[in-house]
């Protein structure tokens, strides 16, 4: 997991990097890991993980997210069970679970007789997922950056009231997705996946309405074949699946829940 940035170009794009910037080389190794090292990680580098996360930009100042560390493992068990039996939930270093955060804000609100009642609108909902995001993706780079892995867990969204009622979370409050950080057994795989190219999904002074998608589906045949896939189901198809109504995975009710947490009312 030391590869070049050209190396790491080559796996994500298929061609050579744009520019000679060997520095982006720890961004461009992302990959998702799922096997650990049995090595603690001090409770120090945490503390300092999530000073990171909270340095990330918030809109208004308003830091409308929070992070609950798991490491109960009876709790970790359970949560396990309502995503997908992931074992690594189980196994990982520390577990967390990032937290869209209206409740702290609400409540600093009444504190001083404000009824925050704009939280009910979709606006504030977006601002706490972005918040959320750009927090604990500042935390990832800062994770990986000393040589640890990670692996988000979006199926924390598959059980939402039992996460809900497994975290004590109060209204106002909605875990989007888990992560998992541990030092990576390097023993076990962990590749680097395709993406689709850059002249897909970075468009210059209006929207493409037809990206180039058939040159990322070969890529992806080839990607599919060396794990073990089946390649002529290629990204386009597996994707187009994956959204259709019988993958929702127990988050067809997310809208009515939401509501019900306070999110997006109005």
């Amino acid at each position: 997991m030391n590869e070049t940035l050209g190396e790491c170009w080559q796996q994500r794009f298929g061609t050579p990097p744009p520019a000679d910037l060997e520095q982006l080389a720890p961004f461009a190794r992302h990959r998702s890991i799922r096997s650990y090292l049995d090595r603690p990680i001090p409770e120090s580098w945490i503390r300092a993980l999530v000073g990171v996360a909270q340095s990330a930009a918030t809109s208004s100042n308003l830091q409308l997210w929070s992070v609950i560390s798991v490491q109960n493992s009876e709790t970790r068990d359970e949560l396990a069970s309502l995503a997908s039996n992931y074992e690594h939930i189980r196994t990982a270093a520390w577990f967390f679970a990032f937290v869209a955060d209206h409740y702290r804000l609400k409540s600093a609100a009444a504190s001083v007789g404000e009824p925050a009642e704009g939280l009910d609108y979709a606006e504030f909902y977006a601002m706490a997922v972005v918040d959320v995001a750009l927090a604990t993706e500042r935390f990832v780079c800062a994770a990986e950056s000393l040589g640890l892995g990670i692996c988000y867990i979006g199926a924390m969204r598959n059980k939402a009231p039992e996460v809900k009622r497994i975290l004590d979370l109060p209204e106002g409050c909605f875990c989007p997705f888990g992560m998992c950080l541990g030092w990576p057994d390097e023993t076990a795989e962990a590749h680097i996946k395709p993406r689709l190219s850059q002249d897909a999904v970075w468009f210059q002074e209006r929207y493409n309405r037809e990206p180039p998608i058939a040159e990322y589906n070969e890529r992806m045949k080839a990607f599919y074949e060396s794990e073990n896939m089946k390649g002529d189901v290629n990204w386009s198809m597996r994707s187009g699946r994956r959204v259709d109504n019988d993958h929702l995975t127990g988050r067809e009710i997310l809208k009515e829940w939401l509501e019900g947490q306070g999110f997006s009312r109005r």
